[in-house]
């Protein structure tokens, strides 16, 4: 793709962010569009969103789980960054508006006490470097209608995020089976909407900070401290439905909830 055609699409998907509408898949607009444009096109969609004031306060790993990955036809889990205006308090309302044809899950977060910018972290880097572990609940939404993606629609379009609550109880590292917990997550009432593991996602946890640490270091944007990361999905994404509330269980780490208004 030319510059012309990658700021008209990093356009059309802020334009989409903005509520103004879902936009055709990417893929079918430009057939040749390769995952380098993907990221390209992120990249140009973020700094719209800086422009317009937003700050960026982590990021997020998607593609984590082996069997989408099967899915389309991939081997590498793809990255969005996160802004300050995507984190919700817990059990606080969080309006519908502003979201994309959402959808819901359960993951672990991690916030860092120092920088990862060396040229190739390994994972005893990334356990010094993180300060703790928090449950998490990840909004995942698609400026893509009908969520009609390919891998190259869900790298531009910010690795498909929407929005991000996390509970309030840190854990560090060493109190934790990251591997064997279990999560459960629940809607209102009902039971088991959505179940996993740690293992569910790249193995654990950490192999996929790790990924993400060597590719944002690689790509010249390395995790700084104080930042936040998403690790990627523990269990099944879930459609989220107006005016319900969401509670993700993860054994060691306790719960967070994600509640959305009826509007």
């Amino acid at each position: 793709m030319n510059e012309t055609e990658i700021l008209s699409a990093a356009d059309a998907l802020y334009g989409a962010w903005c509520g103004r509408g879902m936009i055709e898949p990417l893929s079918d607009r430009y057939p040749d569009i390769t995952i380098d444009d993907a990221y390209r096109i992120q990249q140009a969609f973020i700094g719209r969103r800086m422009a317009k004031g937003a700050r960026i306060v982590g990021a997020k790993i998607g593609l984590t789980s082996l069997a989408v990955q099967k899915q389309l036809g991939v081997d590498t889990p793809d990255y969005g960054v996160l802004f300050d205006d995507m984190g919700f308090g817990e059990g606080l309302p969080i309006p519908l508006a502003g979201l994309h044809q959402p959808k819901i899950e359960a993951e672990v977060a991690f916030v860092l006490g120092r920088d990862l910018d060396l040229p190739n972290p390994t994972l005893v880097d990334v356990i010094v470097a993180i300060d703790y572990a928090l449950p998490a609940m990840e909004i995942v939404g698609s400026r893509i209608a009908n969520w009609n993606i390919k891998l190259v629609d869900t790298v531009a379009d910010n690795a498909s995020s929407s929005a991000f609550v996390i509970g309030g109880s840190p854990k560090k590292l060493g109190e934790l089976d990251l591997r064997g917990c279990k999560m459960t997550m629940s809607r209102d009432d009902e039971q088991n909407v959505s179940t996993g593991t740690g293992a569910a996602c790249l193995g654990h946890p950490l192999n996929a900070v790790v990924w993400l640490a060597r590719t944002m270091a690689r790509v010249g944007a390395p995790l700084k401290a104080g930042h936040l990361v998403l690790s990627g999905a523990l269990g099944p994404m879930v459609a989220v439905e107006a005016g319900k509330s969401y509670t993700a269980y993860i054994d060691g780490l306790g719960s967070v909830v994600a509640s959305f208004d009826s509007n």
